[in-house]
C-alpha cells in the first residue's frame, strides 16, 4: 500500500462518497424547483440513505469474492448513469427514485477500504484506513461546497451533471491503479450474505459497533440537514453557496480522521471511542442552546466533526480487526447500520423541523449522541473490543 496508491484510494472515495451529500447544501433550490414542501425535499436525503444502505448489504460483500479491479469501476459507471437520471428528472418522484440508485451504486469506499486494509502492514493499518476515510470526509466537505458554488452559477442540475463527469474520470484512474489481488472466499453470492447476518449473530463486539455507528451517523445527518433547514431560512437566507462553505467547518473531523487511525494502531481505540461520542454530546447540547448565535452553531459544527468522524474511524479499524478474511463483509454490516442509522435521523429532522424548528432538532441529536455514549459505557465493561 504505497503513498500514491493510499492517495488514489483516498480521493477516489471522496469523490465517490461525495455523491450521497451534493444534494443536501441543494434542498432548498431543489424543492421549490419541484414544487415541494421542506419535509418532502428532506426525504431526498433519506432516499440517497436507503440506498446506500442497499448497496453495502448486496454490492460491497462482493468484494471478498470478486476482482474489485473489475468491480470498483463497474460500480462507479453505474453512479455516472444514475447521477445523470437525476440531472435529468422532471418530477420529484423521479429524482428521489434515481437518488436511491445513486446511493446504491456509492459504496467504492466501502470497497476501497477493506482492499486497503488487505494491502497496509498490519503496524499501520490503523493510520492507512484513518487517511482513506479522511479522503471520504474531505469528499463530503468539498461535494457541498462545490455542490453550492455549481448550483449558483448554473442551477441545482448542472451540479449531478459535474458529479458524473467526476465519478467517470476516477472510474477510469482506479481501472488501471487496482492491484489484481485472489478472493478471500470462493463462497456463492446466497451465502456471502447469509454470512454477513451469521457475523452479526455470533459477534457480540461486531453488534455493539454497529450500533454505535449508527447513532454517531444519525447524530451527524440530523445536525447538517437540520442546519441546512436553519440556514436557508429567515432570518438568515443563506445562499447554497454560503450554505456549502459553512461545511468547511468540519475540516477540523477529516484532520481528525487521519490521524485517529493511530490510536487503534497503539490499542488505545476504546477510551477514544468514548471520547468522541462525549465530544460529540456537548456539541450537540451547544447548539441546542446557542439560542440563534451562528457562531455558536458553527463551534458546534466544527467540534461535532472532530468527534463524530473520530469515532467512524475507531469503530471501523476495529470492525477489521475481528476476521482479516472477512472484512468486506464485515464492513457492509457496519455500513449497512451507519446508513439505516443516517437514514433516520434524516427522517426525523423531516419530521421535526416543520414542527418544532432547529432547538429541538439538535436537541433530539444530542438525545442520539447520549444513547451511543451509553451504550459505550456498558460495553466498555462487558465486551472488550473485537470479541466474537
Amino acid at each position: 500500500m504505497s503513498g500514491v496508491l493510499t492517495l488514489i484510494f483516498a480521493l477516489s472515495g471522496g469523490v465517490v462518497v461525495g455523491n450521497l451529500y451534493w444534494a443536501q447544501p441543494l434542498l432548498d433550490g431543489i424543492g421549490a424547483g419541484l414544487s415541494v414542501p421542506p419535509s418532502f425535499a428532506g426525504l431526498i436525503i433519506t432516499g440517497v440513505q436507503v440506498g446506500y444502505a442497499l448497496g453495502a448489504l448486496l454490492i460491497v460483500p462482493l468484494g471478498d469474492t470478486l476482482q474489485r479491479h473489475r468491480l470498483i469501476p463497474a460500480v462507479m459507471a453505474v453512479s455516472v448513469l444514475a447521477l445523470l437520471a437525476t440531472a435529468a428528472a422532471p418530477s420529484y418522484a423521479v429524482l428521489v427514485l434515481a437518488m436511491l440508485v445513486v446511493g446504491l451504486s456509492s459504496v467504492t469506499g466501502q470497497l476501497l477500504t477493506p482492499l486497503a486494509a488487505d494491502l497496509a502492514r498490519p503496524e499501520n493499518r490503523g493510520r492507512t484506513i484513518g487517511t482513506v476515510a479522511s479522503g471520504l470526509l474531505f469528499g463530503i466537505l468539498i461535494a457541498r461546497v462545490v455542490s453550492g458554488f455549481v448550483a449558483d452559477l448554473a442551477g441545482w442540475r448542472s451540479v449531478f451533471v459535474f458529479a458524473a463527469v467526476l465519478n467517470l474520470v476516477f472510474a477510469l484512474l482506479l481501472a488501471r491503479s487496482i492491484p489484481r489481488m485472489p478472493a478471500t472466499t470462493s463462497a456463492g453470492y446466497g451465502a456471502l450474505l447469509r454470512s454477513v447476518f451469521a457475523a452479526v449473530r455470533e459477534s457480540a463486539g461486531l453488534r455493539v459497533l454497529m450500533l454505535l455507528g449508527a447513532c454517531v451517523m444519525a447524530v451527524f445527518t440530523m445536525f447538517w440537514t437540520g442546519l441546512t433547514f436553519l440556514l436557508s431560512s429567515a432570518p438568515y437566507g443563506f445562499s447554497v453557496t454560503q450554505i456549502g462553505l459553512v461545511s468547511l467547518l468540519g475540516v477540523a473531523g477529516a484532520v481528525a480522521a487521519q490521524n485517529v487511525g493511530r490510536l487503534s494502531d497503539r490499542g488505545w481505540a476504546l477510551p477514544a471511542i468514548g471520547a468522541g461520542l462525549a465530544l460529540t454530546l456537548l456539541s450537540m447540547v451547544a447548539a441546542a442552546l446557542a439560542g440563534g448565535s451562528l457562531a455558536v452553531v458553527f463551534a458546534a459544527a466544527a467540534v461535532s466533526s472532530v468527534g463524530i468522524q473520530s469515532v467512524l474511524v475507531l469503530v471501523q479499524t476495529s470492525v477489521m480487526a475481528i476476521d482479516p478474511k472477512a472484512r468486506s463483509r464485515l464492513n457492509t454490516a457496519l455500513i449497512v447500520g451507519n446508513f439505516i442509522g443516517g437514514a433516520v435521523g434524516s427522517t426525523l429532522t423531516a419530521i421535526l423541523w416543520d414542527a418544532v424548528g432547529w432547538p429541538l432538532t439538535s436537541g433530539a441529536a444530542g438525545a442520539v449522541a447520549l444513547l451511543g455514549l451509553i451504550v459505550w459505557a456498558a460495553w466498555k465493561r462487558r465486551v472488550p473490543v473485537g470479541a466474537h
